[in-house]
């Protein structure tokens, strides 16, 4: 009896320590939770704050991975809406001031500070994984802009092929919780499970690519409306880098996009291209999709300089 015992109490010690552990290292027992939305699909719930794997991460009272901001900034702020999905959002990979629209700010800020008056650059991170334009589009149509001076969109090439919104994922797939875990230790469990069925969804559009470039076009439509300097930009997939490059289906997809962007004088971004030609463009990405903090860092620069030459202000080199 008494070994018994002594083996549950051993046993009951090192389940304590592994949650202890799993949060105090990993984070583990507190992922961000997510909320369901009709019309945008999902959000992440509001003001939440969390790290994972020591990775800061704050979403604010409109569900953007910011700091809190006020409804309408003041007279000395130029607000940048950037609207994106994991990779703008940065995951729990990456750090809060990491992530693009920190770094945005942070390099424009240095650039406007040297002007008269000086003016303050707030970027805000408009993003959630695996966000498409028609859920960027229905936060837009339902937040507003904010009275931003500036909208960036960026997507990556799997976004030229984004199902509809679907609010039914949150609660059931496990990367969308709708509550938090009642322990560490069950959320590592549950990441080890079989994924759920997947839910039911709406119908996809005939032509996918066709419904993801209407949203953009609107996208643009409503930066139009507003008088709000409009730039898209583009991430590829990594096996698009080097040869043989694109698939096929993508280089029409992708040729759909230019044609739009050409017709509509949008500035757009191909970064296919601008990765291609640097040494080792491999060290941009964390996995074949989302990109290392280098990558970040890359795709910053050249957001920068672009929208400066767009706001007409001299890039110092």
């Amino acid at each position: 009896m008494k070994i018994v015992l002594i083996i549950l109490a051993v046993f009951l010690g090192l389940l304590i320590l592994a949650e202890f552990g799993l949060r105090v290292i990993f984070g583990f027992g507190r992922p961000l939770i997510y909320q369901a939305d009709e019309d945008i699909g999902y959000l992440l719930v509001c003001d939440q704050k969390t790290r994972r794997f020591g990775n800061r991460i704050e979403i604010n009272q409109y569900s953007m991975r910011s700091s809190p901001i006020t409804p309408v900034p003041d007279s000395t702020t130029l607000r940048i809406l950037l609207l994106g999905d994991s990779i703008v959002n940065g995951g729990w990979w990456t750090d809060q001031s990491q992530i693009i629209s920190e770094m945005l700010a942070q390099q424009l800020n240095s650039t406007f500070d040297q002007q008269t008056p000086p003016q303050k650059i707030e970027v805000l991170n408009v993003a959630a994984n695996s966000w498409g334009p028609p859920n960027q589009l229905a936060y837009l149509r339902k937040f507003g802009t904010f009275q931003a001076g500036g909208l960036i969109l960026i997507i990556n090439t799997d976004d030229l092929f984004t199902q509809p919104p679907n609010p039914q994922i949150v609660g059931r797939d496990r990367n969308y919780p709708d509550r938090q875990p009642p322990a560490a230790l069950v959320e590592v469990f549950n990441r080890f499970r079989s994924p759920a069925p997947p839910p039911p969804s709406s119908p996809p559009a005939n032509d996918l690519v066709g419904y993801n470039l209407e949203a953009i076009q609107e996208i643009r439509a409503i930066a139009a409306k507003n008088e709000i300097p409009f730039l898209l930009a583009m991430t590829p997939l990594l096996r698009e880098i080097g040869s043989p490059g694109p698939r096929d289906y993508e280089i029409k997809a992708r040729q759909r996009l230019t044609e739009l962007t050409e017709s509509l004088q949008i500035l757009y971004i191909d970064f296919l291209p601008r990765f291609n030609s640097t040494c080792d463009p491999e060290t941009f990405y964390r996995d074949h999709i989302h990109l290392s903090v280098k990558g970040n860092q890359f795709v910053t620069d050249q957001l920068s300089e672009s929208w400066q030459k767009q706001l007409k202000i001299p890039v110092d080199r």
